[in-house]
C-alpha cells in the first residue's frame, strides 16, 4: 500500500518544518530541507510502510538537514569569492572595463561550462550537488573545475 503523500504532508508538515528550523536555524533553508524531505518520501512511498510516519519524517529531515550543515562546512568561503563579488558589484565604467577584462581572461582559459558553473555556486549559492545536476557532471568534476578556476584567478591577480 502506498503512503499517501498529501495527507503526510498536511498533517505531518508542520512537525518537519519545526524540526528543520530548528536545526538549520533559517527559515529558507528549513523550507527547502522541509520539501526535500517530502520529495524524498514520495520517491521511496511504494517501498514503504506506513507505519510510524512521524518518526519516519522526522528521522528523514534530521538526516537532510544534517546533511546540509555538513555540506556547508565542507565549502568555506574564501577571498576569490570576495573578489568575484566585488568584480560584480563595480559601477564606475573605467573600473567596470578593467574587471571585464579581468574575466574575460580568466574564462578565456576555461571550458564555457565553467562560467555557468562559477555564476551557479559563487552567486547563486547553489551546492556542489545542485551545480552538478545542472551542468551534467560529477560532483568531483565541479569541484575542480571551481579549484583550477580559484588557481588561475590567483595568477592572474599577481600578473
Amino acid at each position: 500500500m502506498a503512503i499517501d503523500i498529501e495527507n503526510y504532508y498536511r498533517r505531518y508538515g508542520p512537525m518537519v518544518l519545526r524540526r528543520c528550523r530548528s536545526l538549520l536555524r533559517n527559515e529558507d533553508q528549513a523550507m527547502d530541507a522541509m520539501h526535500d524531505t517530502f520529495v524524498e518520501l514520495l520517491k521511496a512511498r511504494e517501498r514503504l510502510e506506513p507505519e510510524a510516519p512521524s518518526s519516519l519524517l522526522f528521522r528523514m529531515a534530521t538526516n537532510i538537514c544534517l546533511n546540509r550543515i555538513r555540506a556547508a562546512k565542507r565549502r568555506p568561503e574564501d577571498a576569490n569569492t570576495d573578489l568575484i563579488h566585488r568584480l560584480a558589484a563595480i559601477e564606475e565604467p573605467e573600473s567596470r572595463l578593467s574587471a571585464q577584462n579581468l574575466l574575460d581572461r580568466l574564462f578565456a582559459r576555461e571550458k564555457p561550462s565553467t562560467r555557468t558553473i562559477a555564476v551557479l555556486h559563487l552567486l547563486d549559492r547553489l551546492t556542489l550537488e545542485e551545480v552538478a545536476r545542472e551542468v551534467g557532471l560529477s560532483v568531483s568534476g565541479v569541484r575542480k573545475r571551481l579549484r583550477s578556476l580559484r588557481a588561475n584567478l590567483e595568477n592572474l591577480e599577481g600578473v
